[in-house]
């Protein structure tokens, strides 16, 4: 049996600038970015909804242009449930686009790999698919947006 990728959802949020912390030679840059908002849109997974208000991206800039990213957010749901998602992962860019990244800009969408594994809080019980499967995002960047598409990982039959 092998495992396929299922697109579930996704969200589509939108950020802030980036909130400049403090960069070095050898740790890289860290900044913090704002989740101001989005929405959801069902896929496999059908339900639609908001991105909530007060959600961060936490990164770590390395000097070579890889980023870690932990970013932690809350959904409501149009039928009034929610959850909570804590998405951690890695960005890279190509070569030339490394200075851009490192002095906070943003660099053309086509030039980034962007892949996280969320974990999500539920509190509803019929949401518990969110947390006994396993998923996978891959991130779009764009000025003043992240879209993020979450892959469910089915077993193959």
């Amino acid at each position: 049996m092998d495992p396929k990728l299922v697109k579930a959802f996704e969200i589509r949020c939108k950020v802030g600038k980036p909130i400049f912390i403090g960069q070095d030679g050898k740790a890289g840059r860290r900044q913090l970015i704002a989740i101001t908002g989005g929405e959801v849109i069902g896929f496999a997974l059908p339900f639609n909804g908001t991105v909530l208000d007060g959600g961060v991206d936490s990164q770590v800039v390395r000097p070579d242009g890889r980023a870690e990213l932990s970013a932690r957010y809350g959904v409501k749901l149009d039928d009034g449930r929610s959850f909570y998602i804590q998405n951690d992962g890695i960005r890279t860019v190509e070569p030339e686009h490394v200075k851009t990244v490192l002095s906070g800009g943003i660099a053309p969408a086509d030039s980034y790999y962007c892949v996280t594994k969320p974990e999500f809080e539920i509190f509803d019980e019929t949401l518990r698919v969110l947390r006994d499967r396993l998923f996978i995002t891959y991130a779009t960047r764009l000025p003043d947006l992240v879209i993020i598409e979450f892959y469910m990982v089915e077993a193959g039959k």
